[in-house]
């Protein structure tokens, strides 16, 4: 992984970035009156990124628009760094400066971010990995607008997000329920977490009927993962719960998917798990002053003769009975199980992250996040602040109690499904029902794993949603 650290100055013939405003002292940065000269003829001709070769080392430019607002400079800032990641590459260098000449910290900061993360590869099963794999090790921030701190902040956050791109570009051979278990239990050590991790055994004792009807067609067992975060002086007394779909593989079940560009990539299904278990393991290795639980409820959703079927009713965990219409939608079927679970910790919140419907993912494409829920607006508003401040943007859609409607069963409590319209407001309000506190339901179907790379969210799983809670619980803290 791409480290960060921090300098005073830049390190004498380093390597460096400068983000500065065309009209900058370039001088006191070590070039000459002519090389200044270019810099300022191509800023002027709408060039945003400028490369010039020292004897013993290269000096690359970022201009910043110091008219634009905050978190449009930010995201553009990210972007920008993956051009000059691009360049980095090219010259094969280990190690970079990056200096903020504007004295803007969130800049310097969100162009480390999007340099750091432009340079996660996922080479696990490649033979051959010299050509593929990112030369460059270090960051170094220099100057008044950075600390130890924050840089330490970002390290953290930024090991987050490549250990949720890991978990979700494992493939589904080698990344079962019981694996992704001991994953999350080996990043709750290395970053203090407590966890638990519920086997089948338990499972079935509790009557999960839910995660065990997802279950019945594999030949792997679930888990239930239970993180939590209680440090001394958290600032609620009553916990965030967030809750992750850990569908480690879903072919669909006898709902079948159909193989091309859909159950070729559903190793993406536990996107969800994987982002709370990350945004945890930086919490704590940050010591946000909250009190955070995680629950990962984790399966596969194979096809057997034992499989769960459209037409069976199941018995949830809290009770209720649902017929199952459709077996591809059983995301919903293992998160309500989980979301009945929280109702013994008396949240104060509860936020679920799946990748839940291709409703959502055909509704917003790739750029945003689906989110919906009944919590009080001002927390809504900040996580959707904190969708802006990240770039995970959240589209808010009704959850309107109209929407249940179609969810009556004749023959049981609920229907899995609903009718062929607001598939990710049906599934939303699904959900809803095993819930009793303040709720937000994240559908990521569609930015949580990408064909083709996107800037800094890389080809692949993206890690989303780690940065925007991440950013929140911060935030809600302080509330």
């Amino acid at each position: 992984m791409i480290r960060l650290t921090t300098q005073e100055s830049i390190p004498k013939n380093t390597h460096s970035v400068l983000l500065a405003e065309s009209s900058c002292d370039f001088g006191r940065y070590g070039l000459t009156g002519k090389e200044t000269d270019y810099v300022r003829k191509q800023a002027a001709g709408g060039a945003k990124q400028m490369s010039v070769r020292k004897d013993t080392h290269w000096i690359f430019i970022q201009i910043v628009d110091p008219s634009a607002p905050e978190n449009t400079e930010k995201e553009q800032m990210r972007r920008d760094a993956c051009t000059i990641h691009g360049w980095i590459q090219e010259q094969k260098l280990h190690d970079v400066a990056v200096a903020d000449t504007v004295n803007r910290p969130s800049l310097i900061y969100a162009f480390a971010e999007g340099l750091a993360l432009a340079g996660y590869r996922f080479l696990k099963y490649v033979s051959k990995k010299e050509k593929k794999t990112c030369t460059l090790q270090e960051i170094i921030l220099c100057g008044s607008s950075t600390n130890k701190t924050d840089t330490d902040r970002m390290n953290h956050l930024l090991a987050a997000v490549y250990k949720a791109r890991d978990m979700v570009n494992e493939p589904a051979n080698h990344m079962n329920a019981m694996r992704m278990a001991d994953e999350i239990k080996f990043m709750a050590e290395e970053s203090g977490l407590t966890v638990r991790i519920l086997h089948k055994n338990d499972i079935e004792q509790m009557k999960m009927g839910g995660i065990l009807a997802v279950n019945k067609g594999s030949t792997e067992p679930p888990a239930f993962s239970i993180l939590e975060w209680h440090p001394d002086g958290a600032l609620n007394q009553r916990p965030v719960v967030l809750v992750g779909k850990g569908l480690t593989y879903d072919s669909g079940g006898l709902s079948l998917k159909p193989t091309q560009n859909s159950m070729d990539c559903m190793k993406c299904d536990m996107s969800g798990g994987a982002a709370v278990a990350a945004t945890l393991y930086a919490v704590a290795k940050t010591a946000v002053p909250i009190y955070v639980v995680g629950l990962i409820p984790s399966t596969d959703n194979r096809i057997s003769a034992t499989a769960y079927a459209p037409g069976d009713i199941i018995t949830m965990y809290d009770g209720t009975t649902v017929e199952v219409l459709n077996t591809d939608a059983e995301g919903r079927i293992i998160l309500a199980d989980a979301l009945t679970y929280a109702k013994q910790y008396r949240p104060e919140l509860v936020i679920d992250i799946a990748t839940l419907t291709g409703a959502a993912h055909r509704a917003i494409g790739e750029q945003a996040l689906v989110a919906m829920g009944n919590a009080p607006r001002k927390t809504m508003e900040l996580l959707k602040d904190c969708g802006y401040s990240v770039h995970e943007r959240i589209a808010e859609f009704p959850f309107w109690d109209d929407y249940t409607e179609s969810l009556q069963s004749n023959i049981a409590d609920l229907k899995n499904v609903g009718g062929e319209l607001a598939g990710a407001i049906t599934a939303g309000k699904f959900l809803e029902h095993f819930t009793d506190y303040p709720y937000i339901h994240l559908d990521i179907a569609g930015p949580a794993f990408l064909k083709k790379a996107d800037y800094y969210r890389t080809q692949g799983g993206t890690g989303v949603g780690v940065r925007l809670l991440f950013d929140f619980l911060q935030k809600y803290s302080r509330l």
